[in-house]
């Protein structure tokens, strides 16, 4: 039932899904660009830059050398890949998973890194930004101030881009027909 109430909300409220705990004032502005119809435009002057990243294989020699380029010391990826599964309506944009195996006499444990399906389709950057927040898991678990530094250090401008994705995330959706899902 909740669920329900909660897609009813962010039908009439585009905002309201990605861009929930924003100040007003902000979220006035979002929808004056989606009722205009100029966010879209918005955001491709804003980000005119596109990746060509289409495959796992691809994704994977990506993820990789940025981990390479800031992690040297982390733990190794055994997979990385695109997931037409996570449900980005329930801000699942990617996941850092750690499976643990008996092998022997030793637990060994394999991360992989799973990255929204729809990243295929956006501008380089946020799709940078999504892999970045993910690898700074493999340093620190927790959102907190030094996994976001890592982050603004891997990434420098993360917050700004952070914010993008969520404005492109809901332009997305209030572009999108009815029912059709983002």
């Amino acid at each position: 039932m909740a669920d329900l109430v909660a897609a009813a909300a962010a039908a009439t409220d585009p905002c309201r899904a990605f861009l929930g705990g924003y100040p007003a004032p902000l979220l006035d502005q979002v929808r004056s660009l989606l009722a205009d119809g100029t966010l879209g435009q918005h955001l491709a002057r804003r980000y005119p830059e596109a990746h060509a990243i289409r495959s796992d294989g691809a994704l994977y020699a990506h993820v990789s050398a940025l981990k390479a380029r800031h992690l040297r010391n982390a733990p190794a990826l055994s997979k990385v890949a695109f997931d037409n599964r996570l449900q980005v309506d329930r801000r699942a944009l990617g996941t850092l998973t750690a499976v643990s195996r008996v092998q022997g006499g030793k637990l060994t444990a394999k991360r992989e890194v799973r990255v929204a399906a729809l990243f295929k389709d956006a501008p380089a950057a946020m799709l940078d930004m999504i892999v970045v927040h993910e690898l700074a898991h493999l340093k620190e678990r927790e959102h907190n101030k030094p996994f976001y530094a890592l982050c603004e250090h891997m990434q420098p401008g993360y917050h700004q881009v952070e914010f993008d994705t969520r404005l492109w995330l809901t332009w997305r959706a209030a572009a999108a027909p009815a029912g059709a899902g983002g």
